[in-house]
């Protein structure tokens, strides 16, 4: 998985950005101990760079060496708005409670720095499949054609090259504005905006232009595992949907039976109880759910759950 560390290259110091650069080539390497080692001689020449602790913090983790919760500490000490997810890492490392939510800007420049390989890392690499599999399963419960439909965390217009031929329109909406930019050149969406499924629906930005209760079916392909807790991301379906809509998205599958979970991928898993649980609270209930596939992550397949629901009233 790509790190927000990436998006700042530089530290000010030609020296340290040196050691940096040599220590990312050992890392690379299978030395992460020796990575980390050039990485504590940059950081004493420039104390204050935010990046170089929660590389330093990587090294560590990968070479099993002392001293990684103290360095994604000092990440976070220098950087609060945690835009490296190191809030993430020390929940994963026992130091911190499980965030029912990551850091918005972590999610956001995430994707921004992974878009411009964003298709083929996700697509011929690591054999990601859910846009397919999520309108298959749309198309084996729902009839043609799909009417007005809203992609949520739309990323570089995926799902949108699934469905664009069959629905009467097409919004999409993503936190990444790099990743919008992406979908536009594509051409299969009317509007684009950018938008945060992990506030309310006042602010979200989904309604800034368009009226709620407009869509005729609401997708989020893949977008799921980037929130643990998915009551805000639910609600905003709910606003969009007609009382005749379906919420067709996606979810890894966690081993556990009820909850959700907080991987060492920094993506979320939900298990299926828990996901019908925050359906029923925003009156909402699964029509299809299907076990499959979604990716491949280190060689090993991400089981997932593809979800179709529809209000408990219609």
């Amino acid at each position: 998985m790509a790190t927000a560390a990436k998006r700042i290259l530089t530290s000010g110091d030609l020296v340290a950005d040196r050691r940096a650069d040599y220590a990312a080539m050992l890392a690379e390497s299978g030395d992460h101990a020796a990575a980390a080692e050039l990485m504590e001689q940059a950081l004493e020449l420039t104390p204050l760079w935010a990046a170089g602790w929660f590389k330093l913090g990587e090294y560590r983790e990968k070479a099993v060496a002392p001293g990684v919760v103290a360095a994604y500490r000092k990440t976070l000490e220098l950087a609060p708005e945690d835009i490296f997810g190191a809030g993430l890492k020390l929940a994963l490392l026992g130091d911190a409670a499980q965030p029912g939510l990551p850091p918005s800007r972590y999610v956001e420049g995430l994707f921004d720095d992974y878009a411009d390989r964003f298709d083929t890392a996700l697509v011929e690499r690591l054999g990601y499949t859910v846009p397919g599999k999520l309108m298959a399963l749309i198309k084996a419960n729902i009839p043609e054609p799909y009417g007005h439909v809203v992609d949520l965390g739309c990323g570089t217009g995926l799902f949108g090259a699934e469905i664009h031929g069959q629905c009467a329109s097409l919004e999409g909406y993503d936190l990444s504005e790099n990743m919008l930019a992406k979908a536009a050149a594509k051409g299969f969406y009317q509007h684009l905006a950018k938008a945060d499924l992990s506030l309310s629906p006042a602010e979200s930005g989904l309604f800034d232009a368009h009226p709620p209760h407009r869509a005729d079916l609401v997708a989020a392909a893949d977008v799921m595992m980037y929130l643990g807790d998915l009551d805000a991301a639910f609600a905003n379906a709910a606003a969009l949907m007609k009382p005749s809509g379906i919420f067709a998205f996606s979810v890894e599958k966690s081993v556990w039976e009820t909850g959700f979970e907080l991987r060492p991928s920094l993506r979320y898993a939900h298990s299926a109880g828990h996901v019908e649980k925050v359906l029923a609270v925003h009156n909402m209930h699964p029509l299809a759910i299907e076990e499959t596939v979604i990716r491949m992550d280190a060689g090993r397949p991400i089981i997932g759950l593809l979800f179709l629901a529809k209000a408990s009233n219609a």
